[in-house]
């Protein structure tokens, strides 16, 4: 199954995150803060990125921008999860390629894993099918 890394400062919410993928058969990479999400992401090269804003030692933009300049990180897919929901929040992240912007509060766990797995598929049917044509 899929590697997907969780960034998330909350513990008590990184934790839940975290039983919520596992449970659903994925492998998961849980930290705490934005310094060592980088490094692990860089690290470990999971197949997505869930990553929040505000975050010590880094927050998950800072986070975002020294990622995408890796040959790497640059297209790995990132799924943003925040309780921000003003607009510059959105837009000082949108130009880092995020495949997907959750509000933490209005979006369950569950709903969370369905949105990876949904976002996992569609690029690997996107994938599958440039090959195809080839």
């Amino acid at each position: 199954m899929a590697k997907v890394l969780i960034a998330e400062d909350e513990k008590d919410l990184l934790q839940i995150y975290d039983q919520a993928f596992q449970d659903d058969g994925f492998e998961t990479i849980a930290v705490e803060n934005g310094k060592e999400g980088l490094a692990r992401a860089l690290e470990e090269h999971p197949d997505l990125i869930l990553v929040d804003i505000r975050m010590p030692k880094m927050n998950g933009i800072e986070m975002l921008e020294k990622l995408r300049k890796d040959p790497w990180g640059k297209s790995v897919p990132v799924v943003m999860l925040t309780n921000l929901s003003g607009e510059q929040e959105i837009t000082d992240s949108m130009h880092l390629k995020i495949n997907r912007y959750i509000i933490k509060v209005d979006t369950t766990p569950i709903e969370i894993v369905k949105e990876v797995k949904t976002i996992l598929s569609n690029i690997k049917n996107k994938l599958e099918q440039n090959f195809s044509n080839q």
